[in-house]
């Protein structure tokens, strides 16, 4: 099974939901969509998700999107890196992404 990591080291894995026209409509089928830290493992996705949410989690994709060029002025960098997880929720599991105020 998986490892269980510190609970200090939970919130620095998980960075965001992404929110765009594709992850919501993966939220029919039970999956949200995470900005996560780049060098996080599966094993770690996992843990964070099941721990600070509580739920169970079935299953994970990442994807390590190819960095993009970034000018300013004439100085030509790169946007910061990052690895989206997709990750897919036992039924009857839910994550509320916007709280009522």
């Amino acid at each position: 099974m998986s490892k269980r990591f510190e609970a200090y080291e939970l919130p620095d894995i998980i960075r965001k939901p992404l929110i765009t026209e594709k992850a919501t409509i993966a939220l029919e089928n039970n999956q949200y969509t995470f900005e996560v830290a780049p060098k996080a493992t599966k094993p770690q996705i996992r843990s964070a998700i099941e721990e600070l949410f509580e739920v169970k989690v079935i299953g994970i994709s990442t994807q390590n999107p190819p960095r993009k060029k970034r000018r300013v002025g004439q100085f030509i960098g790169h946007r910061a890196t990052y690895k989206r997880a997709v990750v897919t929720l036992a039924e009857g599991d839910t994550i509320t992404l916007f709280p009522d105020v």
